[in-house]
């Protein structure tokens, strides 16, 4: 009978995981620290038998004893952790597959790929919901898409979720530390749990589940940009049932990153007794999502997809990935060597398991129109191709290039673009970060370090541009040589404000060749010029 060790398979994952194997026809060896709770679960479980072992230690002799075909790291957490068991089962001859959503640990795993090979066993790590079928709906969702421009993943679990300690270091392991992003076309770096985002999960004829996610380290945002074509910007987020949970830890996050604390992970042993507070205020409904946005046929489109889980079977959908790999590596369907569990199983070999709980799945598909064709119609049509290309915008994108600023002279002016953030005068590199969401425009331009940001949108007929409270509304009138933002109101607050007291700007943009070219001057009535930027950029 094949034969696997689950380490931490008495936990909130490893427990639902070793029944899983159980049933398969596994021998389980239910492992960890705690030999009563081991023995509890075994007893309960056909072909199981408990097993006392520390993840922490040298498991050589242990693995020597009991030649399992199989060893399942289910204990974590992974944050910070070596390979110790992974070596382990390396020099003995064991296959090996963990449930680890610990960035650097999973991308870290490769290392370990000659030894393996030589060893001629299979070693994946991420064999969970990320990022085994998190890739699995991406391959989905893109199978005919021509150029991916940008994959957004969110998790929110129901507040009835068991969630060991494992998951609660894991979380509060990089609350307020640095994460590094794929996004504008280059490595950028933001903190972990910012970026807070409402979303609501949609399912046909069920109810809607919506949660406030924030970002969250996994392993996709290596793996995505690696995999998928388009090298597409990545985003997870991550959420539990209730915002003040989320507020909490999102309020903590600023000691961190102001540097007052190295850490929340000290923090872990309150977050598990909290968690079982708010369960019974909570309900016993998950949600995941996926969406893709990106070129078919040439022409933008979204696709996404849903799954929500109700009557508490959200928890069983982590360890599904690790039981079909599991039954991968015993028929020999898998080939030896090291890495992530990414891109190994298809998106319809979970659909068996996840039939079998209380989970509603939808795909969906929606065109989108980005917004200068929305505002300009057939008159885009007419722009020169460097330029219409810089505004045919779905999901994420990045240009680079040069710039040279020129700052007004007197005292005020300068004190205008110090309030604003405007880059210093002279000669610069530029690149700008470009993000779309909800038919909405982000551009953070970084003129050589230092960033300035405006938010793009349609208001009526009109492009409206808004820095803080002040909002800007502009014609867009075009021809073959290129277009213009001629402004014809504005606001403060979203008061009217005069005309004749708005800053003077009248933006053009044409094109050279490849080349998108730009000419931004802004002027204050009774003060004069305040800045003009002009330059050059390229699509990356």
């Amino acid at each position: 009978m094949k034969t696997v060790i689950v380490l931490g398979g008495y936990g909130g994952f490893g427990s639902r995981l070793s029944r899983r194997l159980a049933a398969d026809g596994w021998s389980v060896l239910v492992a960890g620290r705690n030999g009563d709770a081991a023995a509890a679960l075994a007893a309960r479980l056909p072909n199981a038998r408990p097993l006392v072992a520390d993840r922490n230690a040298d498991l050589t002799p242990l693995l020597e004893q009991h030649r399992p075909m199989l060893l399942i790291d289910a204990a974590g957490p992974f944050q910070g952790s070596g390979y110790q068991v992974v070596q382990a089962c390396i020099a003995c001859g064991v296959n090996y597959i963990d449930l680890a959503d610990a960035r650097d640990f999973v991308g870290g795993i490769e290392s370990l790929d000659a030894a393996a090979r030589e060893g001629g066993v299979v070693v994946l790590s991420g064999g969970s919901s990320v990022p085994v079928l998190s890739g699995a709906v991406i391959a989905e969702l893109g199978r005919d898409m021509d150029d991916v421009r940008q994959v957004s993943i969110s998790i929110s679990a129901s507040s009835r979720a068991a969630a060991g300690a494992s998951v609660a270091a894991a979380i509060l392991s990089y609350v307020g530390r640095p994460v590094r992003l794929w996004r504008g076309r280059r490595w950028q770096q933001e903190t972990g749990w910012h970026m807070l985002r409402r979303e609501r999960y949609r399912v046909s004829h069920r109810r809607p589940i919506t949660r406030v996610v924030a970002l969250s380290d996994v392993p996709d945002h290596d793996v995505v940009p690696q995999m998928i074509r388009g090298k597409p910007a990545t985003v997870f987020r991550a959420g539990p049932e209730f915002t003040v949970q989320l507020a909490a830890l999102w309020l903590a996050s600023w000691l961190v990153r102001a540097g007052w604390l190295a850490s929340l992970s000290g923090l872990s042993k309150w977050l598990q007794p909290l968690q079982k507070v708010t369960s019974y205020f909570g309900t016993d409904r998950s949600a995941m999502a996926v969406e893709l946005k990106g070129m078919a046929g040439g022409k933008p489109l979204v696709r996404r997809w849903t799954l929500i889980a109700e009557d508490g079977d959200g928890p069983e959908i982590p360890t599904i990935a690790a039981q079909l790999l599991a039954n991968a590596v015993a028929e020999g369907r898998l080939a030896t060597g090291a890495g992530h569990a990414a891109g190994k199983l298809a998106l319809e070999a979970f659909d068996r398991h996840l039939d079998r709980l209380s989970t509603f799945r939808e795909i969906v598909e929606e065109p989108y129109v980005p917004l200068y064709r929305r505002i300009m119609r057939t008159a885009f049509d007419t722009l020169p191709p460097s330029v219409r290309d810089m505004h045919q915008l779905i999901g994420d994108a990045g240009a680079a290039g040069t710039a040279t600023v020129r700052r007004g002279r007197s005292p005020l002016a300068r004190l205008v673009c110090a309030v604003m953030r405007f880059p210093p005068e002279g000669a610069h590199s530029l690149h700008v970060a470009f993000e779309e969401h909800r038919g909405r425009e982000r551009w953070t331009r970084t003129f050589s370090g230092r960033s300035f940001t405006s938010e793009l949108s349609q208001c009526g007929a009109f492009l409206c541009e808004r820095f803080g409270p002040m909002r800007f509304h502009f014609d867009l009138p075009a021809d073959p040589s290129g277009l213009r933002m001629a402004m014809r109101k504005w606001s403060i607050f979203r008061i009217p404000m005069p005309l004749a007291l708005a800053p003077r700007s009248e933006a053009r943009e044409w094109g050279e060749g490849e080349d998108f070219c730009f000419d931004v001057p802004i002027a204050l009535p009774g003060i004069g010029e305040i800045i003009r930027y002009t330059g050059r950029l390229r699509r990356l």
